[in-house]
């Protein structure tokens, strides 16, 4: 039977992007169908006030995977990335702080200004993250073992098993600890500084909600540090033009390998028949014919809105509907007309600590009462509040002396109890923010020009992001690896026959980094 392509894609997303591109280099015909009406999914760049544009979602960039980059000339396609000149700066009260640099050498020097002891143990815990760290990025771009898949699936657990194998003892205890404790009690065996632990906790509970001390947290902190593409583990940069700049890339590189590229125009549904992905049926009542379907969006929107519960075993679409999902975040643009003048570091004229991610959470004390206030209340009172300020290393967001800043905050509950909607609170949620920041540095809310606030109601409805979770899908231990999204369908094929997962939902999980796209089209080459 002729079909209209051999692949359709639900979603333009940057895994979409990636999944497509590698799908057409291999000779497959490829469409992509977006609902909105730009390329990107979260990794967008958008005007929010006149003069002021900003990365909307996604808003830093290290986890994206190298061989990606290099595979499909991302940098050829005009992407640039650089490194912030001062990895962080976390205000403690008007007087202190503490800096994270990228210098080993100057990061210890400023450790010992709280902690001689905590300074003379960085280097312990850098070898021992990084060892860790390379665990992780080993699986990133690998199929997991898949239960039930016969001698395929054993045979990538039994080169799994190798590969853990051949870790040193005191590697593998160390990784087992670190994929079950909490992140305090993890950073406890080298630091004793309460602040110092915040800094590095800090990743813990991004995108997370939940607080560090709770098990699992360790996990997502190894998480935000498998990224090489700065040249270094862990570094975090900013792609010049914003988030965007990376989508923009991938969309001409896929359209180069013959991709095409449908925005305004949403997918009303998966078409089956026979119990076979036929293509998708779109909103404006067309369809289109395809050997096979790839969904770049969560689990729980695809089993939910996209496929019709007569088409999948009702055990697997329950279990999908009870995937843990929440990242309790809000996100915030703001336009300034002068940069935020810290008690601690005073001044408006750009200083070093404006260029790195402000991490406004000075304490583990701090930490826990902002998840409790979520959990309790819906919002936190004092919210954990990540602010960059691009514009200091990248010009072409805001008008000349003046700046945008991101805000990714930290902890807003997906649902409110008590019958309130985030449609009413969500500004009362942002004046905490703002509350937050004005706190260190008093001239943040009379700078701020114009802002824009995403709940996590408005992150569900405008990216498609279930409970507002930026992931797809929580980090959890029994949410990852070969149980992501569930175990016997780790291998980016759902119990529909033609039917694929490419988003974050699927391994490795969230971030930019362009994996799930890239595995799940390697294993639909294989099939088609």
């Amino acid at each position: 039977m002729a079909t209209d392509c051999d692949v359709a894609i639900i979603g333009a997303g940057h895994n979409g992007l990636v999944c497509a591109a590698y799908l057409a280099k291999s000779g497959l015909k490829v469409k992509i169908f977006e609902r909105r009406p730009m390329v990107g999914g979260a990794a967008v760049t958008e005007e929010f006030s006149p003069g002021f544009r900003n990365s909307v979602c996604a808003y830093t960039v290290s986890l994206l995977n190298r061989k990606i980059v290099d595979d499909l000339d991302l940098y050829g396609f005009g992407l640039e990335i650089i490194e912030r000149p001062l990895a962080n700066f976390m205000p403690v009260d008007g007087q202190s702080y503490l800096k994270g640099h990228a210098d080993q050498a100057r990061m210890k020097k400023e450790i010992a200004r709280l902690s001689k002891n905590d300074a003379a143990n960085l280097d312990s815990y850098e070898e021992t993250l990084a060892r860790l760290a390379g665990v992780l990025q080993a699986f990133v771009l690998e199929t997991p073992p898949n239960v039930g898949d016969g001698i395929g699936g054993l045979w990538r657990l039994w080169k799994a098993g190798r590969r853990f194998q051949a870790m040193d003892l005191e590697d593998q205890r160390d990784f087992a600890d670190i994929m079950t404790l909490s992140a305090d009690r993890f950073l406890r065996r080298w630091f004793e500084h309460d602040t110092v632990r915040a800094l590095f906790a800090f990743d813990g509970v991004v995108g997370n909600f939940a607080s560090p001390t709770m098990a699992g947290t360790a996990y997502v902190l190894l998480h935000h540090c498998f990224g090489d593409i700065l040249g270094r583990p862990g570094a975090w940069g900013h792609a010049i033009g914003g988030m965007g700049a990376i989508s923009q890339a991938m969309a001409r590189a896929a359209e180069k390998a013959g991709v095409a590229i449908e925005t305004n125009c949403p997918v009303k549904s998966v078409w089956i028949k026979h119990g076979i992905a036929q293509g998708l049926v779109l909103e404006d009542g067309r369809q289109i014919s395809a050997r096979a379907v790839a969904a770049n969006i969560p689990p729980k929107l695809l089993f939910d809105k996209f496929l019709d519960q007569n088409h999948t075993p009702p055990a697997f679409r329950k279990r999908m509907m009870q995937i843990q999902s929440g990242s309790g975040t809000l996100r915030m643009n703001v336009a300034l007309r002068e940069l935020p003048d810290f008690q601690c570091l005073p001044g408006t004229d750009q200083g070093e600590h404006h260029t790195a991610g402000i991490i406004l959470a000075p304490s583990i004390d701090y930490m826990e009462t902002a998840y409790r206030d979520a959990r309790d209340y819906g919002w936190s009172r004092h919210p954990i509040v990540e602010m960059l300020i691009p514009s200091t290393i990248d010009r072409t967001l805001a008008p000349p002396g003046q700046h945008v800043a991101s805000l990714f905050c930290q902890h807003f509950a997906p649902k409110l109890s008590g019958g309130r909607s985030w449609d009413a609170c969500r500004e009362a949620a942002a004046q905490a923010v703002i509350d937050v920041v004005n706190a260190v540095a008093p001239n943040f809310r009379s700078s701020i020009i114009a802002k824009t606030i995403l709940s996590p109601l408005d992150l569900e409805r405008q990216f498609g992001l279930v409970d507002g979770d930026i992931f797809h899908g929580a980090l959890t231990l029994n949410q990852l690896f070969s149980s992501r999204p569930t175990l016997g369908h780790a291998d980016y094929r759902m119990p529909v026959a033609g039917l694929y997962l490419c988003g974050s939902g699927a391994h490795p999980g969230g971030g930019v980094t362009g994996a799930p796209g890239h595995n799940a089209a390697r294993e639909m080459i294989r099939d088609l």
